[in-house]
This record gives C-alpha cells, structure tokens and sequence, in this order.
C-alpha cells in the first residue's frame, strides 16, 4: 500500500464515527492549546454564529494536498488571510455539510460531484464571532476553479504531509486582553497558514497522531 492510500484510509478510519455537534458550547477557540482554552473563552463570543468550512483534501496520484484560499483584502472579517472555503451556515443549509459544500461551489467553483465527504473535526470558536464546524472531505482531481473574486484572492494546493510534519508547526505567542497564550502558525513557501485555518489544521494532525 502507498502512502498516499495509508494516509486517506487513516483519515477515514479515524472521522468514520464523527458527527456533526449542534451546541456551540461545545466548540474549542481556534488554533489554541488545551491548557490555554479556559483563561481565553472570555474574550470569545456569549452567542457565536453557526458557519461551517470545507477542508478539502485533493486526491492527486502523487499525493494528498490541501485546497486553501486567500480571503479578498476587501472583506470585512479575516481579510487577506489563507483560508478554507465556507461561510455562515444559512436556515436553508440541512447541516454543516451542506453549507460547506454550497460556499465551496459558490467560493471557487467546486462542484459536490467531486467531494466524498470524509467526517468532522471538533467545533471551533473564532474571535469575530462564528462558531466554525470543519467538514473534512476528498477532492477527485480534473474540477476547474472559478473563483469568486469578491471573496477569494487566489486558491492554492498545500501537500498534506507539510501539514502533519511537526517540523513546519512554528510557535509564537501571543497576547489577547490580559492573557499570553501560545499557538502554531505552518509557513509553506510565501504564505503563511496562521490563526482559525492553522488551528483546524493542527486539530486534523492530533486526529491522525498514533493511538
């Protein structure tokens, strides 16, 4: 078995049971260690909105990669920043899949006929004001991007074993209110995956440590 075939069969064995959490208390700040998360909650929204995001893992014979966006530097909320497609989970979405899956196709293009949805990752709270459920799925290759140039600067492929290599998880601190805390940021090539998106990132390379 190759490692590509290793890597998704681990990724779907280990979200296989997952589902989708309906009580935003329940949700994790975003890109933040475990010790940290209780003395930071505060500076985090009482009444976060639902909104759900695609982690789309493209299944390219030479190896997984991970579909990331960079957010216009227009938008109001997390602009400029390296992202994953998604959005506010609206009253017609049925899940947080099918919200993820609809900002997929209207973000970049990426039609469902070439997702295979894989599971979730825990919820997480991010500092302007959703509460985030991170959809992981499988991209078949041969889809066109056709991005939506008021939300997404330009759409990028990260391989996803520069992800999980603990070797480009770089630490910084820093400081919000009267709290210092600690989180990851993983540079690839110019760009740097940092804040919510790193911390989902960080939340999949848990998910896959050895039990």
């Amino acid at each position: 078995m190759n490692d590509r075939i290793a890597l998704r069969r681990l990724i779907e064995e280990r979200l296989k049971d997952s589902r989708a959490v309906p009580d935003p208390t329940t949700a994790v700040p975003a890109g933040f260690s475990a010790k940290d998360i209780e003395a930071i909650r505060a500076y985090f929204p009482a009444s976060p909105m639902p909104a759900a995001v695609l982690v789309p893992i493209v299944d390219h014979e030479t190896g997984l990669t991970v579909l990331l966006t960079q957010r216009a530097s227009t938008l109001k909320n997390h602009a400029g920043q390296i992202s994953f497609p998604g959005g506010r989970i609206e009253p017609t979405d049925l899940n947080p899949l099918e919200a993820a899956l609809r900002e997929t196709e209207e973000e970049i293009g990426v039609g469902r006929e070439y997702i295979t949805f894989a599971g979730y990752l825990e919820p997480q709270l991010v500092l302007s004001g959703y509460w985030v459920t991170p959809v992981v799925a499988f991209v078949r290759p041969g889809f066109e991007l056709r991005l939506d140039r008021r939300e997404v600067e330009f759409a990028l492929e990260v391989p996803l074993r520069h992800i999980l290599d603990p070797m480009n998880h770089r630490s910084r601190i820093r400081e919000l209110g009267a709290v210092t805390v600690q989180v990851f940021d993983i540079p690839y090539q110019e760009h740097n995956i940092w804040g919510a998106t790193a911390g989902m990132l960080m939340s999949l390379y848990r998910l896959l440590q050895p039990e």
